[in-house]
């Protein structure tokens, strides 16, 4: 029977990312980056994206790839921060596999972001105001839709095996 997917939800700078590549390799799975799939896909960047044709546009195409990948099996998906926000996208995901949230304190995020020019929601002069309100925002959201959380605070590998664990 093929594996079911590991979708893993956050804010940004939680480490989706991270923890995604490193479970793919303890877990002999694929390892997708939403982000990544749509700027492939639309041979853009996301902050290109929400420039050009806005946050609307983008969200569009990242319900499409939402259920393009989930159809899929024994992948480990990096979701985007926004991407679960909507039920839609949750639905989606619930159905294709495990979810799991990737808990980090607001401080936490603040401290790995505060170099970070590349997320188009932050890029602002109250940068760290509106990641607090942003975060505030989605976290209930992540929580709701999370299966299993574990805390991404920790090293990669500790996060790795705590949600291996869980599984």
């Amino acid at each position: 029977m093929k594996k079911k997917n590991i979708i893993l939800c956050g804010f940004m700078g939680c480490g989706k990312s991270t923890i995604g590549n490193l479970l793919s390799k303890k877990m002999g799975m694929s390892f997708v980056d939403l982000d990544s799939y749509i700027e492939k896909r639309e041979n853009k960047t996301v902050a290109e994206i929400f420039a050009d044709s806005g946050e609307e546009y983008f969200r569009q195409i990242e319900k499409e790839v939402s259920k393009e990948l989930a159809q899929k099996k024994a992948l480990i998906i990096a979701t985007g921060g926004g991407t679960l926000t909507f039920r839609e996208n949750v639905d989606v995901f619930k159905n294709s596999g495990k979810i799991v949230l990737l808990d980090v304190p607001v401080e936490v995020v603040s401290e790995r972001l505060r170099e970070d020019t590349t997320r188009p929601l932050l890029n602002r002069p109250d940068k760290e105001q509106a990641m607090r309100e942003l975060y505030e925002k989605r976290m209930p959201l992540y929580k709701n839709a999370a299966d299993i959380v574990v805390n991404a605070a920790n090293s990669p590998l500790q996060v790795c095996m705590e949600i291996i664990s869980n599984l």
